[in-house]
């Protein structure tokens, strides 16, 4: 009797195959689609910034990386299979009529080739695709510069660690993972085939089978025993000790570096007893080997380091691990910049007391002291210069610094921007939204060290308010507003910025085909219209252009709409952080950018950073944890925090600029000794200007900031990285950290930090102006002060931070004990007992600023804002702390600056301030300065009136220093009315008073 064999595969229809065909067509479609389109999209936009090799280097990467990593890891497994296959058995005993085997292997047999090839195949589709992830990784590899300096261990340039052992590794474990691959899909092939045979008599394993499976796992082992000798290098970056100190330690060097070469022998003896195994027929050998290879890894792997660590170093931690702990303190210091080269340390700063005329003379600090809070006042640039509904200031505005009638000033700066969030009613449709409603108008900007004069003090609503430098479309073509400003803007329109991007999706469609002008342009009440006249943009030219941005903007009005013409063009990719970041994937771009009028246009500076995972005996630090503070509970619209990933090396290398009005990005090298930066470089040619060229540009030089990003990382470190004594560094008493914010309880609360804040102040080295960017550290857990930290951004001496440290035995008030005496003292309370049912009263930031020698003054501004609709806050009162070292701590509570000082205990000379422009940016007229202490004019000339009110501003001076001297109160105000009028008696006297 004949035996039926395996019933055959189902059959499909005609009209079936075509349905499945049709569906498995739309789904690849659906899947595929929209990466076609936006790879096609990228290549038009990569074109029109003039990006387009960035764009082509890093897709021929890819497609290289993926189809080299396919067809090896195809033909591996394919091998792997074809062999199992060809040394299959000629006769496969059946356990009987029901065998699932039997029916397997003849649906095999039917389909040999589409069984062999496709999963192949798609394996090595699969591993094309990740390993094309890598693309950076290939790149650093084979573009890697040296870094010039070696590891303290096995005498490597660091180079090889940065750009080398990434790609060994990655290379190994796309290794390891094809051959236990490999190993399955053999197994599997002579098990559907017969050459591996579970239960039942005779020979359960073929010696085909047994000599391709030995192979394979004598291969896998030789590739361990490759990852211990690599296992060595990232001993350097162990986190054994990540508690005290990165990098190896002492049980790393002496334990584990040593273990891991035993087991590399043992896993090269290993694979020679598999390999052995396929000559002697014999596989009791390799399992010996594998269980002493097993055993050993428990043992000198593990076992041996333990009773190490447990017996011998913990008992003598101190001193075994102090030639480490010096390494790792080199290492941090190198990889974070702040070294001996680049950080200068100050001691015992404030041991002695302050020298109260070097404290009064130090005009420079105290003529800059900033009373407006870039994070407080936005409401009041919305308010008051805001100009239509749809225009807007970001929630936190920027502090940059310009040189105006010769004196270098901060200022708090913004343009006047799109706010798609404020669109109403007709604004939100299609056409206004991406058409008409294109770009923002102005530049504003306010100098951050004075506010307008109040006519009455005790009214919150008069005075208190910025004085603004604007230029926009209303008064840029006004000669005389060009000739008279002190910050000149010849293209005040804004089409790229960070608060336009958020117009969801973003992008705006420019350009007119007849000439009539469509884009609502500015301030002024006629409705004045405007057409873009940069080359700028992804031409909508032709339908299929059109049609790729209809499906990736999923709008179909950009093929239906009659408004898009040949003349059309296309902006979008807005934000400049995103800009940045899309021509240069490979940077790390600080969370904030900022405005700056650079000869004459308005350009968007962004901070880009070249980073490491790791570096040896470097501490590894989280860049979204280093850079979280207090500002991140009011991040508005444009605020982002730093991406979440983990660094050992970080460096500022580039400064990049994109034009508001064209959107062109510019890249310049910033840092030259940066390796990593070199290494790009290469990798992307002409795409970084060089520093020569960065240097070529006085003015852009004269606006890059010290980026905050980076000295919040510098100075988290700085807490434990600034001792020298592995010692000090192993016993942790001299560690500092960064205190909360004082002035926002809910950062005090939650324990977030003091953001570092920018300001001119005095060069703690040169005491020439300076423009800065500060932070304080307290005592480890205490509220006292540890330490001053500051950064310059002048051009001169950027970068030189100056470390200003405080003696042990000297104890000063932190940010937190300076500001409960100043925010309970009687005066600012009662005046908070006085607001509190008509105002809400606003602490901006507490300022820390050296003066003279050894004074340290804070500085608070306390705002006012009514309770009322539209309404924003004001400054209402200054409020100052004076500690010279020597007496009590002072504080002075007033309108202005100087009074506040003077009601410290400081007596400044004239503190002068920019005269600023009249509200709409015409011929500017002198406005009173709320701030001076006039000096005593020196009269020319015979004029009696003038030298009668010369001597009585002479006799009021010394009648208010005299008052002062004697801490009479009562007698000090009456020594200031008197001031008050002998300056309104010698302006009365002025030619043209």
């Amino acid at each position: 009797m004949s035996v039926r064999g395996p019933a055959g595969m189902p059959t499909l229809s005609r009209k079936s195959k075509i349905a499945i065909g049709f569906g498995v067509g739309l789904l690849v479609l659906l899947l595929v689609g929209p990466r076609l389109v936006s790879i096609a999209t990228d290549v038009l936009w990569f074109r029109d910034v003039g990006y387009s090799s960035v764009f082509s280097t890093i897709a021929w990467t890819r497609i290289i990386l993926f189809l080299i990593t396919t067809l090896v890891v195809g033909l591996i497994i394919f091998g792997a299979v074809a062999m199992a296959y060809r040394s299959r058995p000629v006769f496969v005993p059946s356990s009987g009529p029901n065998d699932p085997l039997a029916r397997y292997r003849t649906v095999i047999m039917g389909k040999l080739r589409w069984f062999g090839i496709a999963p192949a195949l798609l394996i090595g589709v699969i591993a094309g695709l990740v390993a094309q992830g890598s693309w950076a990784t290939v790149q650093m590899f084979l573009h890697g510069t040296d870094f010039g300096y070696k590891d303290p261990q096995f005498g490597m340039d660091m180079g090889f660690f940065a750009f080398d052992v990434p790609f060994y590794r990655f290379v190994l474990n796309l290794l390891f993972v094809v051959v236990v691959i490999a190993f399955l899909a053999n197994l599997v092939t002579h098990y559907v085939f017969g050459g591996l045979r579970l239960g039942g008599g005779g020979n359960s394993l073929t010696t085909a089978a047994r000599v391709q499976m030995a192979a394979l796992a004598g291969t896998f082992l030789l590739l361990k025993a490759v990852a211990y000798w690599f296992d060595r290098y990232s001993l350097l970056s162990s986190d054994r000790k990540q508690d005290i100190f990165p990098g190896a330690g002492y049980t790393d060097i002496n334990a584990v570096l040593p273990s891991k070469l035993i087991l590399m022998s043992i896993a090269i003896i290993c694979a020679v007893a598999f390999f052995a195994g396929v000559v002697l027929r014999d596989l009791r050998v390799p399992a010996v080997a594998t269980v002493l290879m097993v055993f050993s890894a428990l043992v000198i792997g593990v076992g041996w380091p333990l009773a190490m660590e447990q017996f011998s170093v913990k008992p003598n931690a101190a001193q075994k691990e102090a030639e480490y702990i010096q390494r790792s303190i080199a290492a941090t210091r190198q990889a974070y910049g702040i070294g001996g080269d680049k950080v200068t340390y100050q001691r015992d700063w404030t041991a002695k007391p302050a020298t109260q005329d070097t404290v009064n003379a130090d005009t420079v600090t105290l003529d800059n002291i900033r009373i407006l809070d870039p994070n407080v006042v936005s409401p009041t640039f919305r308010q008051q210069q805001q100009r239509r509904n749809f225009y807007g200031f970001p929630a936190q505005l920027a502090v940059d610094r310009y040189r105006v009638d010769g004196q270098l000033r901060d200022y708090v700066v913004s343009v006047r921007e799109l706010d798609p969030s404020q669109y109403s009613g007709n604004q939100t449709n299609w056409l206004n939204k991406h058409l008409v409603f294109t770009h923002g108008d102005g530049f504003v900007a306010a100098p951050a060290n004075r506010v307008r004069e109040s006519g009455d003090d005790n009214d919150i609503d008069s005075g208190g308010d910025p004085v603004y430098f604007v230029t926009d479309t209303t008064n840029v073509g006004n000669a005389e507003h060009q000739r008279t400003a002190p910050i000149k803007v010849n293209q005040p329109r804004i089409y790229f910025g960070e608060l336009i991007a958020k117009v969801d999706p973003d992008y705006a469609i420019v350009g007119s085909e007849n000439g009539q002008p469509r884009e609502f342009d500015g301030g002024s009440d006629d409705g004045a219209r405007y057409t873009y006249t940069a080359d700028s943009g992804v031409s909508l030219g032709n339908w299929f252009t059109r049609a790729l941005y209809s499906v990736k903007f999923t709008e179909r009005n950009f093929l239906l709409s009659s408004e898009i013409n040949s003349a059309s063009r296309l902006l979008y990719n807005r934000d400049p952080r995103d800009r940045v970041k899309k021509v240069a994937p490979w940077l790390t771009v600080d969370s904030k950018a900022y405005p700056a009028v650079i000869d004459g246009q308005i350009k968007w500076i962004v901070d880009g950073y070249t980073t490491l995972d790791s570096f040896p005996y470097s501490q590894p630090t989280s860049l979204a944890t280093a850079t979280a503070d207090a500002q991140d509970l009011n991040p508005g619209q444009t605020g982002r925090s730093q991406v979440n990933k983990t660094v050992g090396y970080v460096r500022n290398s580039v400064k990049a600029t994109v034009d508001a009005y064209t959107g062109k990005v510019t890249l310049y090298q910033f840092d030259t000794q940066d390796p990593v930066l070199k290494t790009w470089m290469k990798v992307f040619p002409g795409t970084v200007k060089s520093r020569a060229d960065f240097d070529a540009n006085p003015a852009l030089r004269e606006h890059v900031r010290y980026p905050e990003d980076l000295f919040k990382i510098q100075r988290a470190l700085l807490t434990q990285y600034h001792v020298d004594s592995p010692q000090t560094f192993f016993q942790g008493n001299d560690k500092w950290s960064v205190p909360p914010d004082p002035t926002n309880d809910d950062a005090a609360t939650r324990g977030l930090d003091q953001p570092p804040y920018y300001f001119v102040a005095a060069d703690p080295q040169n005491k020439n102006p300076s423009f800065q960017l500060t932070s304080v550290l307290n005592r480890l857990n205490r509220p006292i002060l540890g330490a001053y930290v500051t950064v310059s951004s002048n051009p001169e001496n950027y970068g030189q931070m100056t470390v200003r440290e405080l003696p042990g035995n000297n104890q000063r008030s932190g940010p937190i004990q300076a500001f409960n005496p100043m925010k309970t003292d009687g005066r600012v309370a009662q005046a908070q007992r006085d607001l509190q049912a008509n105002a809400t009263v606003t602490f901006g930031n507490l300022l820390t600023l050296p003066v003279g020698d050894n004074g340290i003054l804070y500085v608070v501004p306390m705002y006012a804002q009514a309770r009322a609709d539209e309404a924003y806050p004001r400054l209402f009162r200054v409020i100052t702390r004076y500690e010279a070292g020597d007496r009590p701590a002072r504080i002075g509570f007033a309108t202005t600056t100087a009074e506040a000082l003077r009601g410290a205990g400081i007596t400044p000379g004239t503190l002068g301030v920019p005269t600023p422009p009249t509200p709409d940016g015409q011929t500017p007229n002198p406005t009173p300065n709320p701030t001076p202490t006039p000096a005593t004019p020196q009269p020319s000339g015979t004029n009696p009136a003038r030298d009668a009110a010369v001597q009585a501003l002479d006799t009021a001076l010394k009648n208010l220093a005299q008052a002062q001297s004697s801490g009479d109160v009562e007698a000090y105000g009456k020594a200031l009315t008197e001031l008050k009028k002998a300056v309104t008696q010698y302006e009365a006297v002025q030619p043209g008073g």
